[in-house]
């Protein structure tokens, strides 16, 4: 039978191996999500919010093992692995204590004796999740998703089966209906055959466009509704009036944050003539500050890319750039070591040409692109596929928010890194994803929203 290995990306040693679920448990287990779901849905809004709230104790009683297998298995440095885990309890926390209202029938006035909107929620959602943050990307769906009385079934990243049978034993051991949250170790195509199944009544997927396109493509060959968060590019636009001491020091941040692979991670810095040589000094000074290695060490800043597929890829990205001219304002590279290290690096005079600007970087390089001014910025921001989110960097925030207007993404942050939110909606438009996640509309995402008239 096939196996899912779970390997550690700091010493390339195995952690453990799974069997790949069969087609009798796979079964059994979809069953189980839609019986369950009958009696789930039924429970008063706010016993499903307690079992939130337990499940949040659950995860801070037992965060600091959590964050030790988040970063034995995927290589987030353990000063980040563990407020991941807090990050998801604050998420359970939000839903439990905001559900009711959320949910409320809302009255509205019409022709007939009684009209309004309730909410009611779809039935099974399968959640198919990347590895980058195995905790957060499947809560921060799953927590909406089943206080608004879903049942959610996980199918996670291959390279972290130890964190999916994690997230599902922590909420049993919250006290959460067995068959209320389930993993299932299958593999991707699995996964997709999985969307035709009756008992699956939604899908969601973070991951790469190529994949969502086929997500999108089953779920509506079905009918059925897909929210996708496809990645992005995200521009950090430094303008002439800006703190540019604060924005370089917060652009570090926000580039080199888990070794670089998030989705929203600030990966072109756009920064204007009038302020760059200020800008690259304290850049380049402070991404070389950063201490790369141990993982599981708490002073480490980035640890261990992924895999080596993944170090690959992002070192075939800069050699392409500089191939073509990138100057390398800090030399990181491959480390010639045990593990799939990377050290940071930092490119200037890219242009649109390199595949650091044309394609999504999943990894420690920062490719910075000096303009003339504002509007070459903005239309520099602009010049890509992706629309997640952007910073913008001002200290006028009055024409700060004029400029937001002309950027195209779903999240904007204005003086601070792009961070996701449980009380703001989280998602991105165009080959960014359809739908959102988070407040009261990624909630609703997974809700029959009903209208009802009584004569």
């Amino acid at each position: 039978m096939k196996k899912m290995v779970s390997r550690n990306p700091a010493t390339g040693e195995i952690n453990e191996e799974f069997e790949l679920y069969s087609g009798e448990r796979i079964d059994q287990t979809l069953t189980r999500a839609r019986s369950t779901f009958l009696e789930w849905k039924d429970l008063d809004i706010s016993e499903r919010a307690h079992h939130l709230k337990m499940a949040a104790a659950q995860l801070r009683k037992e965060k600091d093992e959590l964050g030790r297998i988040i970063t034995i298995e995927m290589g987030k440095p353990i000063k980040e692995s563990v407020p991941e885990v807090e990050k998801c309890a604050w998420a359970l926390e939000y839903f439990a204590e905001n559900a009711e209202e959320f949910l409320a029938p809302e009255a509205v006035e019409t022709d007939a004796m009684e009209s309004g909107v309730s909410f009611e929620p779809k039935g099974v959602i399968l959640s198919i999740m990347p590895w980058n943050f195995p905790f957060w990307q499947a809560l921060r769906f799953g927590a909406p998703a089943l206080v608004g009385g879903n049942t959610v079934i996980l199918k996670h990243a291959s390279s972290v089966p130890m964190c999916a049978l994690a997230i599902e034993k922590v909420l049993l051991d919250a006290g959460l209906l067995e068959g209320v949250f389930q993993t299932l170790l299958i593999d991707g195509k699995t996964a997709s055959e999985l969307i035709d199944r009756d008992e699956i009544a939604a899908v969601t997927f973070t991951g790469s466009l190529n994949a969502g396109s086929k997500v999108a493509e089953a779920a509506g060959r079905n009918m059925k509704k897909a929210v996708l968060e496809l990645g992005g590019s995200d521009p950090f636009i430094v303008l002439d009036d800006a703190n540019v001491e604060m924005a370089a020091e917060v652009g570090v941040n926000s580039r080199f944050l888990n070794g670089g692979q998030s989705c929203i991670a600030a990966k072109r810095f756009i920064v204007t003539e009038a302020v760059a040589d200020e800008f690259l000094r304290v850049f380049v000074e402070s991404a070389k500050q950063l201490k790369v290695g141990d993982p599981m060490d708490p002073q480490t800043d980035i640890g261990p890319l992924v895999n080596p597929e993944q170090v690959d890829l992002i070192d075939a990205q800069v050699k392409d750039a500089v191939d073509k001219g990138a100057g390398t304002l800090l030399e990181g590279g491959r480390i010639d070591s045990p593990g799939s290290f990377y050290k940071p690096v930092v490119l200037s005079n890219v242009n649109e040409n390199m595949r650091v600007l044309k394609e999504e970087t999943f990894g420690p390089v920062a490719p910075i692109v000096i303009v003339k001014d504002e509007n070459e910025a903005i239309r520099v921001a602009g010049s890509t596929d992706f629309g997640l989110g952007a910073s913008i960097w001002t200290e006028d925030r009055e024409h700060a928010m004029e400029l937001e207007k002309h950027i195209e993404s779903g999240v904007v942050s204005v003086n601070s890194m792009v961070a996701s939110d449980p009380r703001l909606p989280f998602g991105g438009t165009k080959k960014s994803g359809i739908g959102r996640e988070l407040y009261k509309y990624g909630l609703y995402e997974f809700m029959n929203i009903k209208s009802i008239k009584v004569y």
